[in-house]
């Protein structure tokens, strides 16, 4: 059966989970991915790395604990990863900051020695302390300068928050992506992922009708425009409550959330988001374990950002690896990087939120 399941997706075919559901071709998708079994998992912690926490006032091993979930970015012909690494101090067993690592192969990667966004003393503080930085997404404008989304967490609540970088070492935190919108700014919101072109290795936000994208949540899927890329307007319905643009479906392997994963992509036949889901099988998809994460792709009208056209019907890929089953979150692939560089599509995923993996499609 998984053989059969292998060669239907290798086809560029997507099979359901039911077999009272009906195989579904899709030749819109990003299919089909490999996982790199010979060098994953990619990223793991390291418990000699350094840094002098500006907040402690003191060393920490910032990515003692674990590394995962990457973001991806090609800059003169090398791939960066911005990651997500965690110590093993405080309250909440770890505080989260934002490492960097690059590759001239997609496939073997060297550390810089110190993260490069992290919670200071500075006006973020009070989203970012003792929480941290998490979970970053990652694109340039049409003038080389880097746009982060990340989460920002106090220990009550998940903000989504902006940085910018000429360099990617260097970076000016903007605060609250809604900042402008103070029935927002308390409100727990998280996972921004921006529609972008993708072309010629690199991956450029891109404006439909005169405005930036931006889809974001991590229970439903919601939308946000913005004309600068800093300052973000939640797009709400007519009663001023924030618009659902799509969300979990009983009986899949989808079935408890869905979140964004890497930068959406603009494409002649629409906007392709890959997403990530979480399975409860009470009420989803029996044959994945409890809060199984996996990953999808849907289609929305390239012309409006709210409209889905199309979506698959199961995940193209889901933990069965021993380091995706077991780690500090069992049973995940979390997938926020995205890169096309040599004439191949590299996939970066967060593993049992405990390593990184790499997919390749070629």
């Amino acid at each position: 059966m998984k053989y059969l399941l292998h060669l239907i997706i290798v086809a560029g075919f997507v099979s359901c989970n039911s077999s009272a559901d009906k195989t579904k071709e899709v030749d819109w998708a990003l299919l089909p991915f490999t996982k790199a079994d010979e060098v994953n998992p990619i990223l793991s912690h390291d418990t000699t790395s350094n840094f002098l926490c500006p907040v402690r006032h003191s060393i920490v091993q910032w990515e003692e604990k674990d590394v995962f979930n990457p973001a991806a970015i090609v800059r003169n012909d090398t791939v960066f990863l911005l990651y997500r690494a965690e110590d093993s101090i405080g309250k909440f067993a770890g505080t989260s900051r934002i490492g960097l690592a690059w590759s001239t192969d997609g496939l073997h990667f060297k550390k810089h020695p110190v993260p490069v966004l992290y919670p200071d003393n500075d006006a973020e503080k009070i989203y970012e302390w003792e929480g941290g930085c998490e979970d970053p997404r990652i694109i340039e404008d049409e003038n080389g300068t880097y746009f982060m989304t990340y989460t920002a967490y106090d220990g009550d609540k998940a903000r989504l928050l902006v940085a910018s970088s000429k360099d990617l070492y260097q970076w000016t935190k903007h605060g609250h992506a809604f900042k402008n919108d103070t029935a927002e700014v308390n409100k727990w919101s998280k996972s921004g992922s921006i529609v972008s072109r993708f072309e010629n290795a690199k991956s450029v936000a891109v404006k439909v009708n005169d405005k930036y994208y931006m889809y974001w949540g991590d229970t439903d899927i919601f939308l946000a425009e913005s004309d600068d890329l800093i300052n973000w307007k939640v797009i709400k319905d007519d009663k001023g409550k924030i618009k659902t643009i799509f969300g979990p479906r009983t009986k899949k392997f989808d079935s408890d959330l869905v979140e964004p994963g890497p930068p959406a992509m603009l494409t002649d036949k629409g906007i392709l988001l890959i997403y990530n889901s979480r399975n409860v099988p009470s009420k989803g998809d029996t044959s994945l374990a409890e809060g199984t994460y996996a990953a999808s792709q849907i289609l929305f009208d390239k012309d409006d950002p709210s409209k889905v056209i199309d979506r698959m019907e199961t995940y193209f890929i889901k933990p069965d690896k021993p380091y995706e089953i077991t780690g500090q979150v069992n049973h995940v692939c979390f997938v926020e990087g995205l890169v096309q560089y040599k004439d191949k599509w590299f996939l970066y995923y967060g593993t049992a939120d405990s390593k990184i993996a790499v997919a390749v499609r070629q």
